[in-house]
This record gives structure tokens, C-alpha cells and sequence, in this order.
């Protein structure tokens, strides 16, 4: 029997090569290229033409329009991460850290959803007497959903093919493995043409399929980059061991917003979502205290508020340190850059700590401002008032730039009792909100003017 072809894959970039190296000549990651089987070929025609079946091609207007009512998960905050629910037909990835919650999280989600649906829980990591004895412990209606324990994609694919199950879970992917791949479960190829089967089972089928990633120590999808790429929906589930919130961020989603945001309390029942997510970010000291303060920030379709914190010292080292929780940490050392140039505050010799509390992370530009007030009142050891709320984009020039859905997060931070707002100029609202005073600034001096 003759050998099969083998090739090289990146990780990272999914570019196959003939020869294995160090670095992927493409992508110029180091330590990204494993072997996997090569399949065979298709035969062409003497014309250079795929000799098989061809597909089949109509205009868009034939293409029929009808909207599916989504299936509800059970969890409104999960259902406003998916953009509204589940649809039938799609793929799901959801990734986090190994005891995030993922398998309680999705096994809540399989118990509720199989009142209303035919639903399959498969597992390639645990036994379905673990499976049963975690449904036990939190109180779950178990009677209904059907389980297997199997890592083979095409005995998965023949099961549910035969028990036609409207929502699947797949326990994790990089557990799975297909009989074709000679490649241990986990390598890149495995999970490539594993999650590249389910899915078209799922298309074929109209099944909405969930898959349970791994992460890397990095916090990235463990695999390669493609399985992304692959699917409708990427999630990842953040928290952390020692705190009961855990957060699921949308990252990918063709059937909703993007960056869209769930939060959740683990507790000794399984998740329980949170309503109004603000009011946990705002547990703050009895006591004003210098550098804290709220500011206002979008997820998804909704407004946030947050509170942030800087704590700014005399450092005793040649270089300064800069430390940000939340937040990225080369966007304040170019905030700090305008902060001495534009408004005279000087930190080149201080240690400067930023944290965003309870263990948000923030990716948009709104943050600048209340960034740089906090970084000015723990400086000046000057407390800012308790019922004040910030947000802007700061500019390299030192211009206060607006930001998007500017009334929205003024109405969220009225909503929660806050009387002052310095904002950008541009953000004001002609009505004015009602019991608010809004302290409208068009250059970073203004703004820190307004703190005295």
C-alpha cells in the first residue's frame, strides 16, 4: 500500500508548505507548521474542468427570504450575544479557560432547550455519569436531553442523522477526530476537518451545533486560525476563579452584533444572568476616593458603566512602569505622551497603574478621557465627585473627539443617578438631559479645568 502525501500547515495562517521550517514563510510565526495527510486530488478533464456533478447556480432573487423564528436558549443574556437567539443551521464556538464554565454553562442550555426541542449533549472529555451527576447537582430538567459519549465525527454525524436533534453540543473539538486524518485529536488538521464536517452536517441538517474550545495561554483559540474562519459564531467566556461573574463576549457573529456582551453569576444552581449589569460595576467605596471614575463604554448594542481606577507614584527606577488591567497598555503610554504635551501634566518620572474594575475589558476609544482624569486626580490626590460620569476619545492634538451613541450613554448614566457628565462638545444634546449637568469640552485642558 503506498504511502500517503503529507504536507506542512500553519496554525496560524493555513498555509500549506512541502517541507517543514522553523517559520512559516508567510505569516512569520515561529514554531506554527505540522504534518498532516494530503487528500487526493480531483481528476480533471482534458479541457482542465472539474469532471463531476456541477453545482448549481440561480439568481438572487430566487433565493427564497423567509425568516425563522431562533430558538431561545433560555438565558436572555445569551440570547442577546447570539443577536436575539439561536439559528437553526448554525455554529457556535465557545472558547475560555480551562473551569470558566463552559460545559455548566452549555449543559444549562441543553437541559432547558430540551422542554421545547429535540436536543443532543456529546461528550469527548467526561463520562455521561459525570455528565448526569453535574445535571443532578444543579437542579437541572435532565429527563429529556439525550447524551453520547464519542470523539468519532462520522459516528457523531450517523447518530444524530437517526435521533434528528434540532440543537447539538460538542464537547470539545479539540476531542474530536476523523477517521481519513492520520494525525493524533487536538493537531491542526484534526480540528480543521473536524469542525469542517460538523458543520456541513449542520447546514445539511438545519442543526445548530455548539463547539467547546480550547484556549491557549495567550487566550486564543487553540487550533489553527481557520476554525474561525469556518463557523458563524465565536464567543469567548471570561471571568476569573476567584470572582462569581462570568462574561460571554461575541467576537464573530453573522446573525448579530459584534462585541456584544452577556454577563452571568456562577452560583451552586449554574449561571444566573444578570439584568442590569451596570449596578455590578458600581459597587464603590462609601468615600470619594483620588483616581476613580465612572465612565461610560458600548458592548454591543447597549450602554456599560464602568468604573476605572490609577493609582500614580514616584517611581524609584530608571524606567517607569506602566501597568494597565482592561485596557491596552501602548494606548497609555500614548495618552500619558498627550497628557504632558497638551496638558501640562508631567508623569515621566511616576509609576502609573491603570485597573478597569470587575474585570471588564475595554477595546473602544471612549475610555481616553476618564482615563486621563483619573491618571490628573490620583496625581493631584483630588477626589472627583461620586455623581460625575466621563467619556471621550482623546486625539494625538489634544482634541476631545466625539463618540458613538453619545445621548444613550447619557440616558444610561441619568438612569443610574449620576448629576454631572463632562463630555465631548460635539456629544452634547441641543435638549440637554433632564437633571444632569453636561460639561461640554472640545481640548483635553478644558476638561481637567473642569476638575477644579
Amino acid at each position: 500500500m503506498a504511502k500517503p502525501k503529507t504536507a506542512y500547515v500553519c496554525s496560524q495562517c493555513g498555509t500549506t508548505h512541502g517541507k517543514w521550517a522553523g517559520q512559516c514563510p508567510d505569516c512569520r510565526q515561529w514554531d506554527t507548521l505540522s504534518e498532516t495527510a494530503l487528500e487526493p486530488a480531483v481528476k480533471s478533464n482534458r479541457f482542465g474542468g472539474y469532471s463531476g456533478s456541477l453545482a448549481e447556480v440561480q439568481p438572487m432573487a430566487a433565493v427564497t427570504m423567509e425568516t425563522e423564528a431562533r430558538l431561545h436558549t433560555g438565558l436572555k443574556e445569551l440570547d442577546r450575544v447570539l443577536g436575539g437567539g439561536l439559528v437553526r443551521g448554525s455554529v457556535v464556538l465557545i472558547g475560555g479557560d480551562p473551569g470558566v464554565g463552559k460545559s455548566t454553562g452549555l449543559l444549562q442550555v441543553c437541559c432547558e432547550m430540551s422542554q421545547r426541542v429535540k436536543t443532543l449533549y456529546v461528550t469527548g472529555e467526561e463520562s455521561l455519569r459525570q455528565i448526569a451527576m453535574r445535571a443532578k447537582r444543579l437542579g437541572l430538567p435532565d429527563k429529556a436531553l439525550l447524551l453520547t459519549a464519542e470523539t468519532q465525527v462520522e459516528a457523531i454525524c450517523a447518530a444524530a442523522a437517526s435521533e434528528r436533534p434540532e440543537v447539538m453540543v460538542i464537547d470539545s473539538i479539540q476531542t474530536m477526530q476523523v477517521a481519513d486524518v492520520q494525525s493524533a485529536p487536538g493537531s491542526v488538521s484534526q480540528v480543521r476537518e473536524s469542525a469542517a464536517r460538523l458543520t456541513q452536517f449542520a447546514k445539511q441538517s438545519n442543526t445548530a451545533i455548539f463547539l467547546v474550545g480550547h484556549v491557549t495561554k495567550s487566550g486564543d483559540l487553540a487550533g489553527p486560525r481557520v476554525l474561525e474562519h469556518i463557523i458563524d459564531v465565536v464567543c469567548y467566556f471570561e471571568g476569573n476563579s476567584d470572582s462569581r461573574y462570568r462574561m460571554i463576549r461575541a467576537v464573530k457573529n453573522r446573525y448579530g452584533a459584534v462585541n456584544e456582551l452577556g454577563v452571568f453569576a456562577m452560583t451552586e444552581t449554574g449561571l444566573k444572568e444578570i439584568a442590569n449589569p451596570s449596578a455590578i460595576f458600581l459597587s464603590r467605596s462609601s468615600e470619594p476616593m483620588p483616581g476613580s471614575v465612572v465612565m461610560v463604554v458600548w458592548e454591543g448594542s447597549r450602554p456599560l458603566l464602568v468604573e476605572i481606577q490609577a493609582l500614580v507614584d514616584d517611581s524609584h527606577a530608571e524606567n517607569p512602569r506602566r501597568v494597565t488591567v482592561g485596557l491596552e497598555q501602548n494606548r497609555l503610554s500614548m495618552l500619558l505622551a498627550v497628557l504632558h504635551r497638551h496638558g501640562n501634566v508631567v508623569t515621566y518620572n511616576q509609576d502609573v497603574f491603570i485597573n478597569v474594575v470587575g474585570g471588564v475589558r475595554v477595546n473602544e476609544t471612549s475610555v481616553d478621557l476618564a482615563l486621563l482624569l483619573a491618571i490628573v486626580s490620583s496625581l493631584r490626590d483630588q477626589p472627583l465627585p461620586r455623581d460625575l460620569v466621563v467619556f471621550g476619545e482623546v486625539g494625538l492634538a489634544g482634541e476631545i473627539r466625539p463618540v458613538p451613541n453619545g445621548q444613550e450613554r447619557l440616558r444610561e448614566a441619568a438612569k443610574h443617578g449620576f448629576k454631572r457628565a463632562i463630555i465631548p462638545r460635539d456629544n452634547a444634546p441641543k435638549a440637554g438631559i433632564k437633571g444632569m449637568e453636561l460639561i461640554a469640552v472640545g481640548k483635553l485642558g478644558e476638561a481637567i479645568a473642569a476638575l477644579a
